[in-house]
């Protein structure tokens, strides 16, 4: 039974195929990723750039570029990164869910309405871009729709804490009391440490 390959093998075998084939862009790609998955960020950023130039078709290095710049920190770069990734790929719904991420982080909530709204047209099945677009709701000010979201939401994952949760604040906003309290209890039942300061806020609405 053969052994599993190092990274460091790994490393050197990719490297001989650049030597060999040195437009390769799945060697730049793989290499981009097996540092990116040591954390070394900064170092993979290069050879994702390269599997780019030597393919056209290259979205997911452009997916990967946007992870490590929201690692990073840097918003603007990541949806610029999902941009791209979008314009070779329009039916990535995940790059579409980045970009209402990253829009909803800066406060450019429209911009980031309409990108989730997109990602869940391409692929209704995102429980993070459903999360997102009640949250941007929310930023908006529609606590209508943000319920309306969460609901839908948790039809699709009925066990996710923080869709609980993020509904359980909505209902709260909207004097829902009875609702608000249902959801964060179900929350904490799977595992969501909800801020305790909302569980003050709910405590004299509980049933005595």
């Amino acid at each position: 039974m053969s052994r599993p390959q190092s990274f460091e093998e790994f490393i050197a075998e990719q490297k001989k195929i650049l030597q060999e084939n040195p437009g390769c862009a799945n060697a730049y790609y793989n290499l981009g990723v097996h540092l990116m998955q040591q954390g070394r960020l900064d170092e993979a950023i290069p050879f994702f750039q390269e599997a780019i130039a030597n393919s056209g078709r290259m979205f997911e290095a452009y997916a990967n570029l946007g992870y490590i710049y929201f690692k990073k920190g840097d918003l603007e770069k990541v949806v610029e990164a999902n941009k791209k990734a979008v314009e070779i790929e329009p039916r990535y719904a995940r790059g579409y869910a980045n970009i209402g991420f990253a829009y909803l982080q800066m406060a450019r909530t429209d911009e980031a309405i309409a990108a989730l709204k997109k990602a869940l047209e391409l692929n209704p099945r995102v429980v993070q871009a459903w999360n997102n677009l009640a949250n941007a709701y929310l930023q908006k000010g529609d606590v209508d729709k943000a319920i309306e979201t969460g609901r839908e939401l948790l039809k699709i994952a009925p066990d996710f804490p923080l869709g609980h949760n993020n509904l359980a604040y909505a209902y709260y906003l909207k004097e829902d009391y009875a609702n608000a309290i249902k959801h964060v209890d179900k929350a904490r039942e799977l595992g969501f440490a909800v801020h305790p300061e909302f569980l003050a806020e709910l405590a004299p609405y509980r049933q005595k």
